[in-house]
């Protein structure tokens, strides 16, 4: 049991300020007076403050007894904690297991896995991996060139490295955190030893992300944490305050349709206001916005479970529970609550995997039909995630507002017409006057450079969206670098969306020069990429001048052939092999003049 101490009444401050520091520092734990201890001696240190007279000398004249230390204090344990992140959730939990890992006496290093040097996991003791999957299984975008190192074969081995990993993923893909689990595996092979087991989480992550969290603090932590131990704390720079990220309402002051009655797409533009100042969005930043679910398809999953009268469950079906995704997890939850004979044949013959692609929670209760309590009902769904939207404008040009650009989704599929959940509630039940809430999204990882450098935008699609954010922050703000736009769409007469906007910019010179390829104008199809490999020497004369370039999109497709293509165009350009092309786009990313923004 520690002993209590006394501040002096012949310290250097008022008497009322020696009775509150006696009030906590009295009855401080050692480990608190050790983070106060190392707190104080930083402040000193960064000032560079000297001759400052120390707390014994005070207890010694004031005949106040000192507890003397066993044993000088020991350095903080080092702890390596590399994420990988698309959406920023890998990120903001690395950045909390940090700040949780100094309290405990750790000396956290946070990494970016785009940033990490391989070589120097091999000397790290203690390593925490948080790493989100993305899409079918891959690794996020910034992410995959050391994600492939790593499972190559020039891997450093990893003797003696105390590892865990936390995996985050979503049910409705069925390589459900496959990119943890591959990275687990992966360290283990190398030689590190697995302390903490890998927990895989959904898009529900944070309580089963903190329980990890907290147990693998406690199982890396040395059994004499907190003791004769110094409390890390970082002085060399005060964080900028963060942006407010809470929900908040807008209005709908404007609701566009961006394509021509005649096209086969519906694009909305979307203009919101706010009751207080906007958001304090930067140019690349997104919005999540919270959808509601479609009555109509509500109504008729609960006709399929036999619910229809129930109108407390509607009502929350509607507003806050995921009524369309269909996993793999949930024909399982199905199976046991139901025992359909026909669901547990599906599982028990493999075929689950295949049957649910492309089909929706609907179709399990109308092919496997079978009357439901709400609680089973409410079983099958979970909570209704936002979805997260590019901003289309810069509040340099727009004030108070932010702009959305949103395509709507419709698809026909085993006799079914679907729709994408967020795209039609804004496309269809969102109307002008209306309100909507949403929630700041920052990515830092996809802002514009300093102004006199060039820009290169390639955009098809609502991928413009940021775009047109960065061409209005640049015009506003007076930025020299020339900016060039690459966009595609279907067709140039009814999809070209924000016309008018990029042939005012470059009127005014917010837009250097663009290039537009628009696939159902010709018999053979012409996207973006073939645009980039048309202009290809102008395009790496401005890359080897220190230019820019960003891709925002499709992840599926657009974004790899984008790469593709720019890897193909310097092996032309600069007459290289595909190898040293590769190792060329490959250093535009390392440099961070390569960003992507790919859903």
């Amino acid at each position: 049991m520690s002993s209590v101490i006394a501040i002096p009444k012949t310290a250097p401050f008022s008497a009322e300020d020696v009775d509150l520091l006696n009030r906590v520092v009295g009855p401080a734990s050692p480990v608190q007076r050790a983070w106060l201890a190392g707190f104080l001696a930083g402040v000193e240190a960064v000032a560079g403050s000297a001759g400052v007279l120390t707390a014994g000398a005070e207890f010694a004249e004031a005949g106040v007894a000192q507890a003397q230390p066993a044993a000088p204090a020991r350095p903080a344990e080092p702890l390596t904690i590399v994420f990988a992140s698309e959406s920023g959730n890998s990120e903001k939990l690395a950045g909390d297991l940090a700040k949780n890992a100094r309290k405990l006496g750790f000396k956290p290093n946070v990494v970016d896995m785009a940033d990490l040097e391989l070589s120097t996991l091999a000397s790290a003791k203690k390593l925490v991996v948080i790493a989100a999957t993305w899409g079918e299984g891959e690794p996020p975008g910034r992410a995959t060139r050391v994600y492939n190192e790593l499972m190559g074969e020039g891997a450093p081995r990893l003797d003696g490295v105390e590892f865990g990993v936390l995996a985050l993923g979503d049910t409705a893909y069925a390589e459900f955190c496959a990119v943890g689990k591959k990275l687990d595996e992966r360290l283990a092979a190398l030689g590190g030893k697995r302390v903490v087991d890998r927990v895989d989480c959904d898009l529900d992550f944070a309580e089963p992300a903190g329980k990890w969290i907290d147990g693998a603090l406690k199982t890396l932590a040395p059994a004499d944490a907190g003791r004769g131990r110094v409390i890390e704390v970082d002085f060399a720079t005060k964080p900028a305050a963060a942006p407010n990220t809470d929900i908040v309402e807008a209005e709908i002051i404007e609701h566009v349709n961006l394509n021509s009655s005649r096209s086969d797409k519906e694009t909305v533009h979307l203009a919101l206001a706010f009751d207080g100042p906007a958001p304090a969005y930067q140019p690349g930043d997104s919005l999540d916005l919270y959808p509601e679910n479609d009555p109509a398809y509500v109504d008729d999953l609960l006709k399929a479970a036999g619910l229809s009268d129930d109108a407390a469950l509607r009502a929350e079906l509607i507003a806050s529970r995921d009524v369309t995704t269909l996993s793999a997890k949930t024909v399982e939850t199905y199976a046991n609550a139901t025992d359909h004979f026909y669901v547990k044949k599906l599982i028990a013959d493999g075929e689950v995997k295949d049957w649910i692609a492309g089909r929706q929670l609907i179709d399990l209760l109308t092919t496997f039909p079978i009357a439901l309590d709400a609680d089973k009902l409410r079983s099958l769904t979970r909570p209704l995630a936002p979805r997260a939207y590019s901003i289309a404008s810069s509040r340099a040009e727009v004030g108070d507002e932010a702009h959305l650009l949103i395509s709507a989704v419709r698809y026909r599929a085993f006799g079914r017409d679907r729709k994408g959940v967020a795209s039609n509630y804004v496309a269809e039940r969102l109307k002008k006057g209306g309100r909507v809430r949403v929630k700041l999204k920052p990515n830092k990882h996809f802002g514009l450079p300093a102004a006199d450098k060039d820009i290169i935008m390639v955009g098809p699609g609502t991928g413009v969206a940021p775009f047109r954010a960065f061409v209005q922050e640049r015009r506003a703000t007076g930025a020299t670098g020339k900016s060039w736009l690459f966009f595609g769409d279907r067709q140039f007469t009814h999809d070209f969306l924000y016309q008018l906007d990029w042939q005012d910019a470059l009127k005014d010179g917010g837009l250097t020069r663009m290039d537009v390829a628009f696939s159902r104008d010709r018999p053979d199809k012409i996207y973006v990429q073939h645009k980039i490999w048309e202009r290809r020497r102008d395009l790496i004369e401005w890359l080897e001048k220190g230019a820019h370039f960003y891709v925002c999109g499709d992840a599926k497709s657009m974004a790899k052939d984008v790469r593709a293509m720019l890897v193909k165009a310097y092996a032309d350009v600069k007459a290289v092999t595909p190898e040293a092309a590769e190792q060329a786009v490959a250093t535009l990313e390392r440099e961070k003049r390569y960003l992507t923004d790919v859903y």
